[in-house]
């Protein structure tokens, strides 16, 4: 009888059926994340990201071998960026490449020139490979490099604490957090991998979804039809 009791006392294990990260530290649960999150072929990473007092809305897959998917802000409009290996591409619409300047002694802006709508006509929808030794290239290609995201991303600032579990896409999760939330959170799944799958930085700084671990996706260089070879430099805007 005292057995039959206890059993139907206890409480229910909350780590019942999980990978049992929950029962370690935050900082073993972030330590873990880190390690799944490299140790991993692939991901998905997608949401808003703040830098440099812009804000962007990300979606791109990620590995080693480069990325594709799309970017955008309030002031540069929407791109699609391709990278394999150390070939990057650009892809946009005519808008894109012809944004009024802001020469405008006033601080109006001026239209772009016959000349300048000209040649944003012929770039429109096509990949524009980005020169290496253009001032754009080192920027762009870090939304499309899996390890330098990942590091600059998934790092939590002050003291670690366990936050509340929950579920992010039908999966368990329990967050991690830096002083308690101002330096940042990282929602991480209790089942299976511990992989992050949710990531708010701190101040602020954008709320990003991480998913499709380890999935693979094609990844080829646009073909000669669907490219412009701008030159050396891209155009200023």
């Amino acid at each position: 009888m005292t057995v039959a009791l206890t059993a139907c006392g206890g409480d229910e294990d909350p780590d019942a059926g999980t990978n049992g990260v929950g029962k370690l530290s935050a900082a073993g649960i972030e330590k873990r994340a880190k390690a799944a999150a490299e140790s991993a072929d692939a991901v998905r990473l997608s949401g808003t990201l703040v830098t440099d007092g812009q804000t962007y809305k990300l979606n791109m897959s990620l590995k080693e071998a480069g990325g594709t998917g799309s970017v955008s802000s309030k002031a540069g409009g929407t791109f699609e960026l391709l990278r394999v290996e150390d070939e990057l591409f650009l892809k946009a619409d005519a808008d894109f490449w012809s944004h009024p300047d802001d020469k405008g002694g006033d601080g109006a802006s001026t239209p772009p020139s016959a000349a300048d709508a000209e040649a944003a006509g012929k770039l429109n929808d096509k990949y524009v490979k980005v020169p290496e030794d253009d001032p754009a290239y080192d920027q762009l290609r870090g939304f499309t490099d899996k390890s330098v995201l990942l590091d600059g991303l998934l790092g939590l600032h002050g003291k670690r604490g366990k936050g509340d579990r929950g579920e992010i896409g039908g999966v368990r999760t329990i967050e991690v957090n830096g002083s308690e939330g101002t330096g940042g959170s990282l929602n991480v799944s209790l089942e299976g991998t511990p992989y992050p799958l949710q990531l708010a930085r701190a101040g602020d700084a954008g709320t990003l979804t991480l998913s499709d671990w380890g999935k693979d996706f094609p990844l080829e260089a646009p073909t000669k039809g669907e490219t412009v070879d701008y030159g050396s430099t891209l155009p200023s805007t």
